[in-house]
């Protein structure tokens, strides 16, 4: 219930960096990390998110993109995992923190607070560019 009232007070263009009151006087629960998503909505409001889930999609799409052209069936399965995993992960995190979904400890990818997330997103968007490099190798 506090990251909806933190989404909802952000407004169109939030409260400005440092200035969410839900999230710095501990209202809402793990807001580095889970809830992060929320922190985001109250300080940037409903414009940063829009921007935020576009660079998102963006991402996405580029990495259609490498399955598409990818140079065999491996290389083409092996990233449209990666693809998956990354897209699930954000779609669980926003309808988590919307409460659309049961709150399960999804991290935000690339985003939230942690060290093993963000290690295996790096892993995860490494092999996605090797094998978009390796279209082209004879």
């Amino acid at each position: 219930m506090q990251a909806q009232i933190a989404i909802g007070s952000g407004g169109l263009f939030g409260k400005g960096i440092g200035f969410g009151s839900q999230s710095r006087l501990l209202f809402l629960p793990e807001y580095e990390t889970d809830f992060i998503f929320a922190a985001f909505a109250e300080e940037w409001g409903l414009l940063g998110c829009l921007i935020l889930l576009a660079l998102y999609f963006t991402l996405i799409a580029f990495a259609l993109q490498a399955v598409a052209h990818a140079k065999d069936r491996l290389g083409a399965l092996l990233a449209f995992g990666m693809v998956a995993i990354f897209f699930w992960q954000v779609v669980i995190n926003v309808a988590m923190v919307t409460g659309l979904l049961p709150v399960v400890g999804i991290p935000l990818p690339l985003f939230s607070y942690g060290g093993s997330s963000l290690l295996s997103m790096m892993i995860a968007l490494g092999l996605l560019i090797n094998v978009s490099m390796r279209r082209f190798t004879f």
